[in-house]
Order: structure tokens, then C-alpha cells, then sequence
């Protein structure tokens, strides 16, 4: 196993990768109805918790992958099984969603023990096969075994101490790659990376469509009208949503990033995109909570049930605004600033459609916009 030129030409994701990622679909879906449900129930400090909490789990699974495929992708018989090793564990999490909104991470623990047993094994190998990356390799490999020792030891802990414990280890977690990188930079392709950080917000966005879609399905049969408007209110926002992500690719600031030696953006750009796909999942289950609420099966008002779609999409259109986009224009901030306030009007997923719709004419008659110092 040696480690992939990060100047590599036409570095794509291959089919393992994208079947790897179809892993995740379950888990994100799994993860997104167990919000709408707590949403529509308005339980929203235990719905919001839970989501926060679970997501991370699905989002650090994903990424801990992609880093490592990016730059140690050998595809032989040893690498291929020790990924499918990983998608039996990431199929184990997505099972355990549902306990861990009830704060019962067990399976979830479980899961990642199978794919940290194999990840781990992948570290090891590229730090004996790959003498240049030892270093780094060896970072990865022990700091990942002891803080999943830390997980498995946290499962003991109930109330404050499981809160605090949580925190503790989910920044230790992410101390981790920043530790090894610091040592000497994997070779992680900036092309390559943009294209699955891409992918999974294609993955995020799609299930919005198919919550969406599913609300809307089984609400058509009372509310035809009223329905109809969420649904094409919902389809502008999810269209819009996708449009303003992918206006401007990150690969510039990434390979930029690889050859000054300044990773702090590539950090916060790859760290950053958990509220990035956190919100665009979880749009899709504010739309099922508006679609429910319009059909009287929603424990809600209708401004608080617009409230499930406007807040994570305003979390969205910032967070693209400052970690992905790098735009210094303000039409961002004030499309979300617009959006959280639409609910107030009875009419929320119409008129958030007709905003964020309002925002991607903005990019199209500004594609480049001003970027934001230091990016």
C-alpha cells in the first residue's frame, strides 16, 4: 500500500466508493424520520438532540472513509475487503438510529467497532507498507483505537456525565486527523475529495426529496390544494438547495490549500460540511412535518411546522455562504435572514421556495461574488 499522488489526472470516485456511500443512504433516512417524527410530535429539544447527535455519527463514519480512500485507495483484495468489512458496519449504525434518539448508542457503538476494527487494520497497513507516511499512519491508527476504546467505556455513563463524555470524545475524535496531518500531510487528492463531498450532498438532498415525496404521497388524498403547494414549495427549496452548492466547485481552494501547506481551510471546509449536510437532511423532514401539519396530523402550529423547514434551511444557505461558496456577497445572509422569517406569513414552504429561488438568480447574475479573506 503506498500512498496516491495528490497531482493524480482524472482521480474519480470509483464503483466501491459509491457503493460504500449507498450504506449511508439508510443511515441518513433512518435518521431524518426519526426527526420528522419528534418534529411533528413537537418534541423538538429531544428531536434536535438526538438528530445532532446521531448525524455526527453517520457524517464521521463517511468522512473518516473518504479522507483515507482519497489517499491510500490501493482497490486490491486486502483494501477491497476490509472497506466491505466497514459497510457491514455502517449498516449496524444505521440499525441502532433509531435507540441512539433515546440516547442508547449501544448498536451504534457496536457498529463502529466493526468499522474501526477494519479501519484501524487499513492505518496499520499503510504505516508498514508506506515508510514515508508512517508517521501520520501510526497517528491515525492509535489515536483512532483509543478513542473508540473511550466509546465503548462511555456506553457506562447515563445523564450529565453521558452528555459530557459525549462531547469530550467527539472533539477528541476530530483532534485526531488534525494531530496527523500536522505531523506530515497525507495525500489526499483535492479533486477527488471535492467530488465526494459533492456526492454525499447529493445523497443528503435526495433524501429530502424522498421524505418529501413521501409526506406529500400520503396526504394527497385529503388535501389535494394545499399539498400541492408544499410539494412544489419543497421542490423549489430542495432544487434551489442544490443549485447554490455546486455554483462554484472547491477544488481551487483545496488544491490550494495542498500546495501552500495551510490545511486550517481544508479543515474547515471538510469539518464545516457537517452543518452543511445536517441541515440539508434534516430540510427534508421539516417538509414532512409541513406536509403533515396541512393534513392535520401534525401536533403543531402551522408557524412552528414552517419553522422545521425555514430554520435548517437557513443553517444551509449560511453555511454554504461561509464554508463552500466563499462568496462576499450579502444575497445569502439575507435570503436566510427572509427565510426564517416566511413562516410568519401561514404560507412558509411556498414562499421559502420563492426566496431560495430569488437567491440562485443572484448567483447566476453574480457567479463569482467576492471571496472572503483568508480562503
Amino acid at each position: 500500500m503506498r500512498g496516491r499522488s495528490a497531482d493524480e489526472e482524472h482521480r474519480v470516485s470509483t464503483s466501491l466508493e459509491l457503493f460504500f456511500d449507498l450504506c449511508f443512504v439508510v443511515a441518513v433516512s433512518q435518521a431524518a424520520a426519526q426527526l420528522a417524527h419528534r418534529l411533528a410530535e413537537g418534541h423538538y429539544g429531544s428531536g434536535l438532540l438526538g438528530f445532532t447527535t446521531v448525524f455526527f455519527a453517520i457524517w464521521w463514519a463517511w468522512l473518516n472513509f473518504t479522507w483515507f480512500a482519497s489517499a491510500y485507495d490501493t482497490d486490491d483484495v486486502p483494501y477491497r475487503v476490509m472497506t466491505l468489512v466497514q459497510m457491514s458496519g455502517v449498516l449496524v449504525l444505521a440499525a441502532g438510529v433509531p435507540r441512539a434518539f433515546h440516547q442508547d448508542f449501544a448498536v451504534v457503538v457496536v457498529g463502529y467497532v466493526i468499522m474501526r476494527v477494519a479501519q484501524v487494520g487499513q492505518w496499520l497497513r499503510a504505516a508498514h507498507e508506506h515508510p514515508e507516511g508512517r508517521s501520520s499512519a501510526l497517528v491515525y491508527g492509535i489515536g483512532i483505537f483509543v478513542v473508540q476504546v473511550g466509546w465503548v467505556l462511555r456506553l457506562g455513563l447515563h445523564g450529565a456525565s453521558g452528555a459530557v463524555s459525549w462531547t469530550v470524545l467527539a472533539l477528541a475524535d476530530m483532534s485526531v486527523p488534525i494531530w496527523a496531518e500536522w505531523r506530515r500531510r497525507t495525500s489526499w487528492h483535492p479533486g477527488h475529495i471535492a467530488e465526494r463531498y459533492g456526492l454525499f450532498t447529493l445523497i443528503v438532498l435526495g433524501e429530502s426529496v424522498l421524505a418529501a415525496t413521501d409526506a406529500v404521497q400520503a396526504g394527497l388524498d385529503v388535501r389535494v390544494t394545499e399539498v400541492l403547494k408544499v410539494a412544489i414549495g419543497g421542490l423549489l427549496v430542495v432544487f434551489a438547495m442544490w443549485w447554490i452548492y455546486f455554483a462554484q466547485p472547491a477544488e481551487e481552494m483545496l488544491t490550494r490549500a495542498s500546495a501552500t501547506g495551510d490545511y486550517r481551510p481544508s479543515f474547515l471546509w471538510g469539518y464545516g460540511h457537517y452543518l452543511i449536510f445536517a441541515s440539508a437532511a434534516a430540510v427534508g423532514a421539516g417538509l414532512e412535518v409541513a406536509v403533515e401539519q396541512t393534513v392535520d396530523r401534525a401536533h403543531l402550529s402551522a408557524t412552528a411546522a414552517g419553522m422545521t423547514v425555514a430554520v435548517p434551511v437557513a443553517i444551509y444557505v449560511l453555511s454554504v455562504w461561509l464554508i463552500h461558496a466563499r462568496r462576499g456577497m450579502l444575497g445569502f445572509p439575507v435570503a436566510a435572514v427572509a427565510v426564517v422569517v416566511a413562516p410568519v406569513t401561514g404560507h412558509a414552504v411556498p414562499l421559502i421556495g420563492l426566496i431560495m429561488a430569488g437567491l440562485v438568480a443572484v448567483t447566476v447574475v453574480w457567479p463569482s461574488g467576492t471571496p472572503i479573506r483568508g480562503w
